[in-house]
């Protein structure tokens, strides 16, 4: 076996990192949420209670096993990309999200305390989106 070093390799094959690249803006790692929870759409999520009501430190803590934020988490390359919890504080930070923009995804006051993951994909997408019936009514009412 002839040892190469991997410029040589390089030179006659391709080369892959063993990991995937890390998703570096907002939008592509939001994107890839609404993707992991579209994948099954009926799955059945968690939801975390009263969001808006918990004390700032209380909140930051928040979790509930099988909820969306816990689709994100389980996913390799989000991990890889510097998500380290499935809290509401993390996701938060990760995401680059308001606590208005999460508590609209994950909060039981939306659903119950269950949703299905299609519906949390289409909130998530909301946040790179946009309401598009309020952007269209702004664009046509000048307001």
């Amino acid at each position: 076996m002839k040892h190469q070093t991997l410029d040589e390799l390089q030179s006659i094959a391709v080369v892959s990192p063993l990991s995937p690249a890390p998703l570096t803006t907002r939008t592509e790692r939001i994107e890839r949420w609404a993707e992991l929870l579209e994948r099954n759409p009926s799955r059945c999520l968690a939801a975390l209670t009263g969001t808006e009501h918990l004390h700032p430190a209380i909140r930051e803590e928040a979790r509930a096993a099988g909820s969306a934020i816990t689709v994100a988490f389980n996913d390799t390359l989000l991990r890889v990309s510097g998500l380290k919890s499935d809290s509401y504080g993390e996701a938060k930070r990760f995401f680059e999200l308001t606590d208005w923009q999460l508590h609209e995804v994950v909060c039981s006051c939306h659903a119950g305390a269950t949703m299905q993951a299609g519906w949390a994909a289409g909130r998530v997408r909301r946040i790179v989106n946009g309401n598009r019936i309020l952007a269209w009514l702004r664009r046509h009412w000048g307001h």
